[in-house]
């Protein structure tokens, strides 16, 4: 008989997580912060118009008279997250006017393989077209 080798097959790689990061910020510091966050490759951001919940009286005594506040939904790596919270917690302390919330919920499915590598930021979406 002859020698027949068989070829390993290549290790299959799981894909990159995704989750959804909320990110409650000042109104007029949403475009700001949907730079940095884009910077950490989000390529999608919904921006939803938000209030803040303190009483009106509470805020005028905190000097925080505008509650007018701007939700920031994007999908991110989840390989990325830590990064991301933690430049957003460092820019909610020092920036004047920049505090804000971020928290994230996990993706559990994306429909399509081109779509998923759009939102995990995988630049070599032109070799599958």
């Amino acid at each position: 008989m002859g020698d027949v080798t068989k070829e390993k097959p290549a290790p299959v790689k799981s894909p990159d997580k995704l989750k959804l990061l909320f990110t409650v910020v000042n109104r007029v510091k949403s475009e700001y912060y949907a730079d940095l966050i884009q910077s950490f490759g989000a390529n999608i951001q919904c921006f939803v118009s938000s209030k803040g919940t303190a009483q009106n009286a509470t805020l005028d005594m905190l000097g925080l008279s505008d509650d007018r506040k701007s939700t920031i939904i994007s999908v991110v790596r989840e390989d990325r997250v830590d990064e991301l919270l933690e430049s957003l917690s460092e820019k909610f302390r020092t920036i004047k006017d920049g505090r804000g919330i971020a928290f994230t919920v996990p993706m559990s499915s994306v429909v399509g393989v081109l779509a998923f590598r759009f939102l995990a930021d995988k630049r070599d979406i032109q070799r599958l077209l």
